[in-house]
């Protein structure tokens, strides 16, 4: 798969199930606290190191982050480090909302986690 590849919601929702990626999050740690799609690392793109991702199994890498900014710049970073990712989640985290995906949540009242759609 091409460097470019913007993948929908549902594909990488069903790619994720099928656990043939990984799904790396690029947003600050805070972000990902909050809100977060089960089963994503995060690597947030302050702190972001393409030789520090998960490399050289079966599963593809796809970046994810908060609208697909972020996860962008993570690809173009990756590119130039020579570190090949399968493509980001077109839209982030927004997008997979929208499509009624289901999110891991804090409630911040009481600090339980809690699976959302």
């Amino acid at each position: 798969m091409p460097h470019t590849a913007d993948l929908a919601p549902a594909d990488v929702h069903d790619r994720l199930a099928a656990r043939q990626i990984v799904l790396i999050d690029v947003r600050e740690p805070a972000e990902f606290a909050s809100e977060r799609i089960h089963g994503a690392l995060n690597f947030p793109l302050s702190t972001f190191d393409p030789d520090a991702l998960p490399a050289g199994g079966p599963r593809a890498i796809v970046l994810q982050c908060g609208s697909g900014k972020r996860s962008a710049m993570a690809m173009d970073l990756c590119r130039k480090a020579g570190v090949e990712v399968a493509g980001h989640l077109e839209g982030g985290i927004g997008a997979w909302r929208e499509a009624k995906l289901p999110v891991v949540r804090i409630d911040p009242a009481t600090g339980t986690v809690r699976d959302a759609r």
